[in-house]
């Protein structure tokens, strides 16, 4: 033998890593041959352990909810209380949303690597790619006006009855607690939420897991309850579910090849009104790669789309639209002109910042739009004319009364826009200035991106919407307001704007509320986050002046 010196040794290092990476991958391969060749004796022996664990257990179905004030109830989150049979969308959000595109794109490219990964280190390996340098106020801003409504959307109806029905209500998972905290303790009334802790840096995450590493569930329940059991257990068939709920008074299992129903929205907790993010699909890796494939494409069909409708007449901007994707639906005719000479002054609900634009082109005559912030991008973009008011009430009424001596107006007194299905309080300043008063019901589709953003950049907001492969407009234009149940009939203008809200509401089947734009963007900005009941309850749509 030959002695190797200690530069030798040194220059060795990085060929003998290499070496030891691609035993370890071809130790998987033959791995996962072995598996495939003896594939039936694998599969019956994994079987038949599915089936002593569900044996032993029984479905969450069979848990009855009567009498359960009292009790406490533990659970997860992955594959559990979620129906997502995995946390990769998830991870992706927050990628996306509070970090950029191109963690995203990172994240996804490591698709391939985590299927040959275990459990744990998958988890590690997301963890770091998605929180890496992530900041603490990012994170906390996706936690608050993102994840929310895709929770709620993956949310297992079975485990949430029985978790209402609960006295004390705790969670244990190995996923990120700042993930998972904020939604289960505002949403779900969770006392409390035992997860694995991310280390830091300043504000910003390191990717990294504290020194205390992944939370082990039976082992976490075990530290805090001690000798004492707790009443109820849910979990997945997995062995390491099974002895999590061992360790329950009572177990129950969710079985994956039982059908799990989502949740509906009328019974969601509270009501998700707001939310933020520019995703409209759960980005499985999957729908994640279609969309980075589509985004080139989808980039140059906005550029086509706006440039149709700036400088295309009406009837060949709908014909072309219509032939790239985009649709527009329209019921309803328009009124003709009033004998008084003055304009109609169009009431439109609020959804994305191209209502007029796309009511001037249903109707095919020009409007004049009127908006309280638009930034300077969109005002140069807009094939209409828009004229920007200040929020001084006397002075925006004297400029509206102006506006419709020379023509038709547009308003939605919403005075921002909201994606479900809501209307937001209206202001009464429009139902001070007109007679000729027309509703006009407007909703979208969209099935890749939001139009609108609370917290981004509000000038790509009709570049994102006109992204989408196939967005659409649904216009109802109804019947003009009667002159009686206008101001100049006697009625008051908070009269006639709660009339009108609830007449837009009945023909989209939205709810009324007493919601302003100060709500939505204090709620998104993380002071409260939450929506105060406001579902069938009439008392909501009454209003102060502004």
């Amino acid at each position: 033998m030959f002695p190797v010196k200690g530069r030798q040794l040194k220059n060795m290092a990085f060929p003998i890593l290499i070496l030891k990476i691609a035993e370890w991958i071809i130790y998987k391969l033959i791995l996962a041959t072995k598996v495939r060749n003896n594939h039936g004796f694998f599969r019956t022996l994994k079987s038949s352990q599915n089936c002593q664990f569900l044996s032993s257990f029984p479905s969450v179905t069979k848990c009855g909810l009567n009498g359960r004030q009292s009790q406490t109830i533990v659970c997860d989150v992955h594959r559990t209380l979620l129906k997502s049979p995995t946390f990769f969308p998830f991870f992706m959000l927050i990628a996306f949303e509070g970090g950029s595109i191109f963690r995203a794109f990172f994240l996804l490219l490591s698709c391939p690597f985590l299927l040959i990964l275990d459990y744990e280190f998958k988890l590690r390996v997301m963890i770091f790619i998605t929180f890496c340098g992530l900041k603490f106020k990012d994170m906390e801003s996706v936690g608050r006006a993102v994840l929310p409504k895709f929770y709620l959307e993956n949310i297992n109806l079975h485990v949430y009855e029985v978790l209402a029905s609960a006295g004390v209500k705790m969670v244990f998972t190995s996923l990120p607690r700042v993930m998972v905290e904020g939604f289960l303790k505002d949403y779900l009334s969770v006392d409390s939420v035992k997860g694995t802790e991310l280390h830091s840096f300043g504000q910003y995450y390191t990717g990294l897991i504290s020194n205390s590493g992944l939370v082990v569930k039976h082992r976490a329940l075990k530290e805090f309850f001690g000798e004492m059991k707790p009443d109820i257990g849910i979990g997945s068939s997995t062995l390491h579910d099974n002895l999590f709920i061992s360790l329950c008074k009572e177990s129950y299992v969710v079985n994956k090849d039982e059908m799990i129903k989502a949740m509906p929205r009328e019974k969601y907790p509270k009501p998700l009104v707001f939310h933020d993010g520019r995703l409209a699909f759960l980005p499985t890796p999957s729908a994640t790669l279609a969309m980075f494939m589509w985004l080139p494409l989808g980039i140059f069909l906005a550029i086509f789309r706006l440039i149709i409708g700036i400088f295309f007449p009406y009837k060949y901007a709908i014909l072309l639209g219509s032939a790239t994707g985009a649709h527009l639906r329209v019921s309803g005719t328009c009124p003709p002109r009033s004998e008084s000479g003055k304009g109609v002054l169009y009431v439109c609900t609020h959804r994305t910042l191209l209502d007029p634009v796309f009511l001037s082109t249903a109707i095919e005559k020009p409007l004049t739009a009127v908006t309280y912030s638009l930034s300077k991008m969109s005002e140069f973009l807009s094939p209409i004319r828009t004229v920007r008011l200040t929020r001084d009430r006397k002075q925006d009424g004297e400029t509206m009364q102006k506006l419709l001596s020379e023509g038709d107006l547009v308003v939605c007194p919403e005075g921002t826009t909201c994606r479900e299905p809501y209307l937001l309080r209206f202001s009464s300043l429009f139902a001070e200035l007109a007679d000729e008063i027309v509703p006009v019901a407007m909703n979208t589709n969209v099935t890749m991106f939001y139009g609108t953003t609370a917290s981004g950049l509000k000038c790509l907001d009709p570049i994102f919407f006109l992204m989408n492969p196939r967005p659409c407009y649904n216009i109802q234009i109804l019947e003009k307001v009667p002159k009686e149940l206008t101001v100049a009939g006697g009625k008051s203008s908070h009269e006639v704007a709660n009339y009108i809200q609830r007449q837009l509401g009945d023909a989209l089947g939205f709810e009324c509320t007493s919601l302003t734009r100060r709500d939505k963007y204090l709620m998104l900005a993380g002071n409260e986050g939450l929506v105060q009941d406001c579902k069938k309850n009439t008392s909501k749509c009454s209003r102060s002046t502004r």
